[in-house]
């Protein structure tokens, strides 16, 4: 289980890959994203997030679930005892979305992954075993135990708080105009399953029987990025997690994480993360 990295690409870059913590919730100087589903659970305080123009509030006694890959900044935390402000305590992890993809979701579930911007639910809704989960959670990474454990029970927590969203919505929620979020669903675990194969967007557009330039258009005006974008951050998360737990060279890294090429993983890794994959493992291995 990765800890914050020593070399982020950006002051507000959260570490890779699955990552636990709890703690008071920081300000955020600006507004930052990751291909992760991040869930947090208010144990005290409360939390204020900005995504885009739009506010959303997670009250004490409350849990947050939302899509990562959308820009948002948390606001400096609140002092006003009367709305559950000052020092806060906030169960926090990200889940990466590989992961959450390999889960079998059923779809209207992921559909509100992707299209909502931030699913909040009662934390009684899904049980106050959370936060002895958390402290299990904390307790497996500081030995240095095994994720998949952590994954397993997260999944459970994530199919009880989609739930508990579903159980508490008194209309069926459209999706967008526009939008074919079953499809998107679909090339979304296409991506998961074989990003580490040749494939190209076309590739994935024909997974579900679209053209390569409808295929891009409805999965960005779903999810806000292109296919191919898409296909290399999967890629690149996979490089990070073998730079972090193997001593695989970055050539065999980038045959294994579907990138082809030495030279196609430097630059594209190098734009993602503003480092080459050398410098990114040395940083770690510094830290």
């Amino acid at each position: 289980m990765t800890a914050p990295l020593e070399v982020p690409p950006a002051p507000e870059e959260p570490p890779a890959g699955l990552w636990v913590h709890r703690g008071p919730a920081p300000g955020m100087r600006a507004f930052h994203r990751h291909d992760d589903l991040e869930v947090n659970v208010v144990v005290a305080g409360r939390l204020e997030y900005l995504f885009g123009g739009s506010r959303v509030e997670v009250p004490q006694g409350s849990t947050a679930l939302f899509w990562a890959a959308t820009p948002h900044r948390l606001t400096a935390p609140a002092a006003d005892g009367d709305r559950g402000g000052g020092a806060s305590d906030v169960c926090w992890v990200h889940l990466p979305l590989a992961a959450v993809l390999r889960w079998s979701l059923p779809d209207r579930f992921v559909a509100d992954v992707f299209t909502s911007t931030v699913l909040v639910v009662p934390t009684a809704a899904v049980g106050h075993h959370v936060e002895a989960l958390f402290a299990s959670w904390e307790q497996d990474a500081a030995r240095g135990g095994d994720d998949e454990t952590t994954l397993l029970e997260a999944h459970a927590l994530v199919r009880r708080l989609l739930a508990a969203h579903h159980a508490g919505e008194t209309a069926p929620r459209a999706d967008r105009p526009g939008r074919d979020t079953p499809r998107v669903t679909r090339m979304a675990r296409f991506t998961a399953e074989h990003f580490r194969e040749p494939i190209t967007p076309a590739d994935i557009a024909r997974a579900v029987d679209l053209t390569p330039n409808y295929a891009t258009t409805l999965f960005r005006q779903t999810l806000g990025v292109t296919l191919g974008e898409h296909l290399v951050r999967f890629r690149v998360a996979e490089a990070q997690r073998l730079l972090v737990t193997t001593s695989m060279t970055t050539a065999a890294i980038a045959h294994t994480a579907g990138f082809g090429s030495q030279s196609s993983l430097y630059a594209q890794f190098t734009r993602a993360c503003r480092c080459s994959p050398g410098a990114y493992r040395r940083g770690l291995r510094a830290g």
